[in-house]
C-alpha cells in the first residue's frame, strides 16, 4: 500500500475549510454558491476519510501508551491489547479507502454518456442480442435514476437492432459504464434454430463521455453538412422534406448521419452531439496513451475490438474475461439487476491496478 501523502491531505483540509467559509458568505451569488457547493461535496468524503484515519491513529497511540504505563493495572492493559488488535485490523481498510479517494480522477467520470451498440457477427441473432444489451443498459440506467434518450436506431427485421445509439444522462454515468466498451459475446440456441444447436454471436458496445461545447470546440469551417430525404425500412419515404443530416468533420474524416427526427434542426443537433462525443473520446484516448507509457490497465483499455464478456445461456452464466469473474446470474444481469455487481468488480480492479502503479512508483 503506497503511503498517504500528508501534504496533499493538508491542502485538501485547508481548501475544504475555505469553501465552508465562502459558502457562508451572505453576499455570494447563487451561481457562485452552486459552484462552491459542488467542490465542497467532492472534498467532503476525502476529509471525512482522512479524519477517520487520523482518529484511528490517535486511538492506537493512546492504547499503546496505556500498555506501557507502569501505573495501569492488568485489566486496563488487557483492554488496551484488545483495542490495539481491533484498530490494527481496521487501519488497512481505512488507509485503502483514503488512498482510493486520492487517486487521480478521470475528468470524464462525472459526465453523461453516449451509448452505441452495433450487431456484430451472427446476423439476425446478433441483432437480437444487441437489443438485449440495449434493454439491459436501459433497465440498469432506470435503476440508477438516469434518463435514457434514443438518438438513432436501425431495427432488425425480426427484432433487435443492427445499430442503436442513445444518450444516458445523469450524475457519474460514464464512471460506471466506461468499462462496458468492447465486444460482448452470446452463446445460445437461436429461436430460428430447429436443430437445437448453440450459436455464438457478438455485438459491439461503445460508451463515450458526452462532451459539452466547452469541452470540444468545433469550427463550422471544419464541417461539411449535407441534407437529404429521410427514408424508412425498405427505402420508404418517411417525409417529403430534406430533413436528414450528414455531418463530415473534415480534419478527422469522422462522419455522423442522423435522420430519426422530422426536423432538420433536431437531426443536426443530435448529429453534433454524437460528433462532439467522438472527438472528445479521440482526445481522451490520445492523452491516456501518452500517460500510460508501456503499462496497460488489467481491466482493459475499452478498445471496441477487445472481447470483454460472454453471456452463456445454456449454463446461465456471465463471464467477464478481463477480471476472470463469472456470475451464475444471467437473467438478473440481462434485467439490469445484477449488472452493478460486474461494474463494481471492474471499478475495484481498476482502482487496485492504479494503487499498484503508485506503489511501484513510490
Amino acid at each position: 500500500m503506497p503511503s498517504i501523502p500528508q501534504a496533499k491531505i493538508e491542502r485538501i483540509r485547508l481548501r475544504h475549510a475555505e469553501l465552508s467559509r465562502d459558502m457562508a458568505d451572505p453576499n455570494a451569488s447563487a451561481d457562485r454558491f452552486v459552484k462552491l457547493s459542488k467542490e465542497y461535496a467532492e472534498l467532503n468524503p476525502v476529509v471525512e476519510a482522512a479524519n477517520e484515519l487520523a482518529r484511528l491513529g490517535r486511538e492506537l497511540e493512546e492504547a499503546e501508551s496505556l500498555l506501557t504505563d507502569p501505573s495501569a493495572d492488568a485489566e486496563m492493559k488487557a483492554l488496551a491489547r484488545d483495542e490495539i488488535e481491533s484498530i490494527k485490523a481496521r487501519l488497512p481498510e481505512a488507509e485503502r479507502k483514503l488512498q482510493i479517494m486520492l487517486l487521480p480522477k478521470d475528468v470524464a467520470d462525472e459526465k453523461s454518456a453516449i451509448l452505441e451498440i452495433r450487431a456484430g457477427t451472427g446476423g439476425d441473432e446478433a441483432a437480437l442480442f444487441a437489443g438485449d444489451l440495449f434493454r439491459m443498459y436501459t433497465r440498469y440506467a432506470e435503476g440508477q435514476g438516469w434518463r435514457v434518450e434514443m438518438i438513432s436506431a436501425s431495427p432488425s427485421d425480426i427484432g433487435g437492432y443492427k445499430e442503436v445509439v442513445a444518450s444516458i444522462t445523469g450524475q457519474g454515468v460514464f464512471a460506471k459504464l466506461k468499462f462496458e466498451s468492447g465486444v460482448h459475446r452470446v452463446q445460445r440456441v437461436p429461436a430460428t434454430e430447429s436443430g437445437g444447436r448453440i450459436h455464438t454471436s457478438a455485438a459491439t458496445v461503445a460508451v463515450l463521455p458526452e462532451a459539452e461545447e466547452v469541452d470540444v470546440q468545433i469550427d463550422e469551417k471544419d464541417l461539411r453538412i449535407d441534407v437529404f430525404r429521410s427514408s424508412g425500412p425498405g427505402g420508404q419515404s418517411v417525409n417529403t422534406t430534406d430533413s436528414a443530416v450528414r455531418i463530415t468533420h473534415l480534419p478527422t474524416g469522422l462522419v455522423v448521419s442522423q435522420q430519426d427526427e422530422k426536423s432538420q434542426h433536431k437531426n443536426k443537433a443530435k448529429a453534433l452531439k454524437i460528433l462532439r462525443a467522438r472527438l472528445y473520446e479521440i482526445e481522451r484516448e490520445k492523452v491516456a496513451r501518452e500517460r500510460a507509457d508501456a503499462r496497460k490497465s488489467q481491466v482493459g483499455s475499452g478498445d471496441r475490438s477487445e472481447r470483454i464478456r460472454t453471456y452463456n445461456f445454456p449454463q446461465g452464466r456471465v463471464t467477464d474475461h478481463r477480471i476472470n469473474l463469472t456470475l451464475h446470474k444471467l437473467e438478473q444481469v440481462l434485467e439490469g439487476e445484477a449488472l452493478e455487481e460486474l461494474i463494481q468488480a471492474l471499478i475495484a480492479e481498476d482502482q487496485a491496478e492504479k494503487l499498484a502503479q503508485l506503489d511501484d512508483a513510490s
